[in-house]
């Protein structure tokens, strides 16, 4: 029997999820988490064969500590995973020192950790990429301006989400960023406009996808956070062929085996010197982890199957067994709280009802990205999605004064 070590299976909410297929495909789950034992769901109690608590997951001592105590009972550990952005790091920390190969490992992290160590693996799949700049001082900043133009975006160069990610329109926002920038790396990279388009899959052994989608954010991440926006993404019905080919080619280039992955693109809105024409497919980050908050149930509502299942097939069986069904647009709207909404929370679930997937709050600690209430629905058309995305979104007009 296979022994998976699952790190934080809590959270994410919907990560136990992860864990009951697994069991279900008969493997041993072994959890580690801060979180106290009756604290669990009992769904994820029910997928776990035995947890191992820890005071703090961001205390290594403690977490190697635990997985030492899980070989120790249960023998060779065969994958170690979080599907966690936050714990990629210490996911190849941990399977490195105990030899557990299924997975990254401590060298690997800077190709699909650090943005500006990305752009050589696109160089080699082809696949165009903005021009960076490693953040230094004034001069070597307004040395790169002077080549790409304003606007410019920054971001830490090993980062999570959109997070501390600003847009510089000029010398006055340049300077305002480096006197109150913190003590991270940087990167600086032209702007882009586009759209972001992702491809998502499950990549088996030999690198072959088992599974594959995508979404389109027509809204830019890195706005909806500043500007406390709201949220809306949705996955696609069909996969655009001109994406799969890019995140196919993406998968080659970093090597990547035995992984649920979540690639982002750019779509350029217009033409764009030095990056393409009107529509094409522009490489902006690789995340080797599945695709945030609640993407992954958004993929089965859209492609009518359970990624959860196929990933943990893809552990046990290097392979899927299941198929999907019938294909549709899932749309995600994440409205933020204190803004005043022409339909009300009732209105909205009447009107909708029969496309609803799911309903509810989002945690404080994802909302900056996702909104603070959360409506996901499912559309055989377009149109129909874009008439959900205005009525839900849409805002009363202020009286005149």
């Amino acid at each position: 029997m296979k022994n998976v070590i699952f790190i934080s299976p809590n959270f994410p909410t919907n990560y136990w999820q992860f864990c009951r297929e697994l069991k279900n495909n008969g493997l041993n789950v072994l959890g580690i988490g801060d979180a106290h034992y009756d604290g669990l769901s009992g769904e994820l109690r029910d997928s776990l064969n035995e947890y191992y608590r820890v005071d703090s997951l961001e205390n290594y001592d403690e977490v190697y500590r635990a997985v030492a105590y899980f070989i120790f009972r249960y023998g060779r550990v065969d994958w170690l995973e979080s599907n966690n952005e936050y714990w990629l790091e210490r996911d190849a920390q941990l399977r490195t020192d105990f030899h557990i190969t299924s997975g990254f490992q401590v060298d690997d992290i800077p190709r699909i950790k650090y943005k500006s160590k990305m752009k050589e693996f696109y160089e080699r799949a082809g696949i165009p990429a903005a021009r960076c700049h490693l953040v230094d001082g004034e001069e070597g900043c307004l040395a790169f301006i002077k080549e790409v133009g304003w606007p410019v975006v920054v971001k830490p160069d090993n980062g999570v989400g959109a997070s501390d990610t600003h847009r510089l329109d000029g010398e006055a926002d340049l300077r305002r960023f480096l006197e109150n920038r913190r003590n991270v790396t940087y990167i600086m990279e032209e702007f882009v406009h586009a759209e972001v388009n992702s491809y998502d899959a499950i990549i088996d052994s030999k690198g072959e996808p088992i599974f594959e989608t995508g979404n389109v954010t027509p809204m830019s991440i890195m706005d909806i956070v500043n500007n406390e926006d709201n949220s809306i993404y949705y996955i696609v019905k069909d996969l655009p062929a001109d994406t799969r080919k890019a995140g196919r080619a993406t998968v080659k280039s970093f090597g990547v085996k035995s992984r649920f992955v979540h690639f982002e693109f750019f779509r350029l809105t217009r033409d764009q010197k030095g990056m393409g024409k009107k529509g094409d497919v522009v490489a902006l980050e690789v995340n080797m982890r599945p695709c945030g908050g609640f993407s992954p149930d958004m993929m089965n509502y859209a492609n009518s199957t359970n990624v959860y299942k196929i990933w943990a097939d893809m552990i046990a069986f290097d392979r899927s067994t299941l198929e999907t069904g019938e294909h549709a647009f899932c749309a995600y709207a994440g409205r933020r709280d204190g803004k005043n909404f022409a339909l009300d929370h009732e209105t909205v679930l009447e009107k909708y009802g029969g496309h609803m997937k799911m309903v509810g709050r989002i945690p404080d600690v994802l909302a900056g990205a996702m909104g603070n209430q959360m409506y996901m629905a499912t559309f055989t058309t377009k149109r129909e999605m874009e008439a959900f995305y205005r009525d839900v979104l849409k805002q009363k007009a202020r009286k005149k004064k």
